[in-house]
């Protein structure tokens, strides 16, 4: 089942004095639910710009994109605001967490705009989340007193603590060594499985790609699929070539 439909999303920009800047060029791209999915690109290539208009962040210049089946440019702003909030999940690569806020209150953040029973059951809801990324014992920490490995933990129990469909991560482990992005990667994917949610991965990392059930290259602001079956390496040499 396609989730996520995408044709011909285009992005232009204004500029005074000068060309338009086209950041995105007829991005065609289908997710389905439980799809894992990986977009790599230079910096610049128009990654995040892709992602803000796919989590309904931003809106196309030109071309369509449907939402779960519905077109979002019939979409009222404040039915896209609501959709986004409960069914995009955001993960970043600078954490964004409050910094007077414990690892539990970060958590609860999202539901504090849940009209329903989230926002009467946010403390315990938060703290399930953060049992469940490893965290219980850290919960009333604030993140100046966690690690980076930690605080992406935190990161990540925020963005699904509102059990989104679709889990949007912005080079979720571009701050993190290698051996704790890994650890990241892999509690991000169980997750998602474990959830049915989609995911979607910007990253210039072809080990973090690799892990992913389809691989596309950004260059350009045009998308292309890259072959199956590659290596790491290889999907490196494909993406910057």
């Amino acid at each position: 089942m396609v989730f996520l439909h995408a044709r011909g999303l285009t992005r232009t920009v204004a500029l005074p004095d000068a060309e338009p800047l086209h950041i995105l060029r007829g991005v065609d791209l289908d997710v389905e639910v439980g799809d894992h999915v990986s977009i790599m690109g230079r910096s610049g290539s128009g990654k995040s710009t892709l992602l803000n208009i796919l989590g309904l962040l931003d809106e196309p210049t030109a071309g369509v994109l449907e939402f779960d089946g519905v077109p979002v440019d019939r979409m009222s702003p404040g039915r896209r605001d609501r959709t986004r909030g409960r069914s995009v999940g955001f993960v970043f690569q600078q954490f964004n967490l409050l910094p007077r806020r414990t690892a539990r209150e970060n958590v609860e953040m999202p539901l504090l705009y849940d009209g329903g029973r989230g926002f009467w059951r946010r403390r315990r809801l938060a703290a399930e989340m953060l049992e469940r990324v490893g965290l219980g014992e850290r919960m009333d920490q604030m993140p100046e007193r966690l690690s980076g490995g930690e605080q992406q933990r935190v990161a990540i129990a925020r963005a699904l603590v509102r059990a989104p469909r679709l889990i949007l991560a912005d080079e979720p482990t571009g701050a993190l060594d290698v051996e704790t992005g890994s650890v990241i990667m892999s509690l991000l994917d169980e997750v998602a499985t474990q959830s049915g949610a989609a995911l979607i991965t910007i990253t210039h990392d072809p080990h973090v790609a690799a892990r992913a059930q389809r691989v596309y290259r950004l260059h350009a602001g045009v998308l292309e699929w890259v072959e199956p079956e590659l290596d790491a390496p290889s999907i490196a040499r494909s993406v910057t070539a």
